[in-house]
This record gives structure tokens, C-alpha cells and sequence, in this order.
């Protein structure tokens, strides 16, 4: 183990390798695996070393895309945010009020099987670099079930894969 010094109270912290909660992706049920994190005993502080983060978020954002189950509002607030969107001008791609996604984002209403897939479309299709996978995830698409599930993702930065939990 490497000791380093705790950004958080700057004591003595160690590294190790293991699996991280990824709360800042702003998806409740992402877990990185075997990456390094630093672990301070004095403060009870982790922080991750994320490495290729920019490819670490195209790949969320394909796991989020190809999940066979409609769009969560968390999830659809990530693709936003992927896009570089206000609720205003996804509601305006989506041809919906913002209080719409408003209400999808935060679970009031659940967004329609179109919306979804087309709020799918838009991510691959103007996110940076997923032009690649934009045929096998729109090709998924019929296999989306109807019933909205939060499912946990796997991500392994090593090789940039992921799973469904």
C-alpha cells in the first residue's frame, strides 16, 4: 500500500484497490470496480483515482442507454447533464413543456415509451464519441420493457466494460 496525504483533514492516507460507490455520477447504483482509492483512517475520507474519465463517462452513459428498462429520473437527468442540456432546451428537443422533464426527473411522471427512446437517440447521437455504438443500442431498443427498474451498473476502468447488477 502507497501513503499519500488525505485531501480532505491532510493526514496520512493509504491507496489501495477496490470497489467505489460512484454517487458523483449523479446514478444512484454505480459501483467501479478495482480502481485505486485513497482511504484516510483519520477522517474516514475515500477518494477515488478515476482514470480515463472521459471514457469512463461515455460508457456510463452507454450502460444507461442500453438498459432494458425505461429511463428512471435520475437516469434521464445524467443524459441531460451527458449533453450539456437545461431542462429547457431538452424539453425543446423533446417537443414537451420543461416542467415535464421536470416532473420526469424527479419521479413525479414517468416518461413515454417515445420520449425515452428518443431522449436515447439523442444521447448516442450527439454525445461525444458513442457514434459507434449507435446501432446495437437503438437495435435494443424493442426489448425495453415497459416497467421502470432502478438496476445497478458495474463498471471495470481497466477495460472500459460494464454489467448490469
Amino acid at each position: 500500500m502507497n501513503r499519500v496525504t488525505c485531501s480532505n483533514c491532510g493526514a496520512e492516507a493509504t491507496v489501495s484497490r477496490g470497489s467505489y460507490h460512484f454517487i458523483e455520477s449523479g446514478l444512484d447504483d454505480v459501483v467501479l470496480q478495482g480502481i485505486e482509492i485513497i482511504h484516510c483512517d483519520n477522517c474516514e475520507n475515500d477518494d477515488p483515482i478515476i482514470p480515463r474519465m472521459n471514457d469512463l463517462m461515455r460508457l456510463l452513459t452507454i450502460a444507461v442507454i442500453g438498459k432494458r428498462y425505461t429511463l428512471c429520473g435520475e437516469e434521464i437527468r445524467f443524459l441531460r447533464k451527458y449533453l450539456l442540456k437545461t431542462a429547457e432546451q431538452l424539453a425543446q428537443m423533446l417537443h414537451v413543456d420543461k416542467t415535464t422533464v421536470s416532473k420526469w426527473e424527479n419521479n413525479a411522471d414517468k416518461i413515454g415509451d417515445q420520449s425515452d427512446r428518443l431522449l436515447r437517440v439523442y444521447a448516442l447521437a450527439l454525445g461525444d464519441g458513442l457514434e459507434t455504438k449507435l446501432k446495437d443500442m437503438i437495435e435494443c431498443f424493442p426489448a425495453i420493457e415497459r416497467e421502470q427498474r432502478h438496476i445497478g451498473i458495474e463498471i471495470d476502468p481497466s477495460d472500459m466494460s460494464h454489467r448490469y447488477v
